[in-house]
């Protein structure tokens, strides 16, 4: 899928469901915010939330002091969704509309958050872009949080296909610039009761 399908496909999404209706809709991201908060990180750590849409992390994040928020999204509708939510709050947050395949950062971040995006990337070059990315844009002793279907997870989400990933997948991802702090698989409850298996790494840039 182009940059251009994958636009048009994540704006009807935001356009025509409402944010329960939607499979990865957390009211509290426990998952994410435990990883954030384990890396020890100061409040103004430079943040980078990688598909965030209009997920509740950047609400919380605020909550908690934090004050170096980046969220990327493909779907400029959900990220004017997270803004009207946000209210004036919205302007403490740095927002960028992007396909994250081929996503070119201009400053390098302490955390780089990813929470369900990158399972989307099939293609072997956008994967290896990916990596390209993420391994240049990560300050030295900044962290990589992966978030991904597992092996055992679903195999599409909102109608298609998806890459399931397997610790050890993860940790092949990531080497040899990165040491493994956390690495484990959880349930996820969507909102219509069915149960989705991920995989969350924590990595630290050497």
């Amino acid at each position: 899928m182009n940059t251009t399908d994958r636009q048009n496909h994540w704006n009807t999404i935001y356009q025509t469901k409402s944010l329960k209706d939607v499979s990865w809709y957390q009211p509290k991201p426990e998952t994410s915010l435990n990883l954030i908060h384990n890396t020890g990180c100061s409040k103004n750590a430079k943040i980078i939330d990688i598909g965030g849409g209009d997920s509740f992390l950047v609400d919380h994040l605020l909550e908690k002091g934090y004050t170096n928020i980046t969220v990327l999204d493909i779907s400029a509708q959900a990220i004017e969704r997270a803004k009207a939510r946000l209210g004036h709050k919205a302007n403490a947050v740095h927002w960028i509309v992007a396909d994250i395949a081929e996503f070119i950062p201009t400053r390098i971040y302490d955390i780089w958050h990813d929470r369900a995006a990158f399972h989307f990337l099939t293609d072997k070059n956008e994967i290896n872009n990916y990596k390209s990315t993420f391994n240049k844009a990560i300050s030295n002793n900044g962290a990589l949080i992966l978030g991904t279907f597992s092996d055992n997870g679903p195999l599409k989400c909102s109608g298609i296909p998806i890459k399931q990933y397997s610790k050890e997948d993860l940790i092949k991802l990531t080497k040899p610039n990165f040491k493994q702090e956390e690495l484990f698989t959880i349930d996820h409850t969507t909102p219509f009761e069915s149960i989705q298996n991920f995989v969350f790494g924590r990595f630290l840039k050497q």
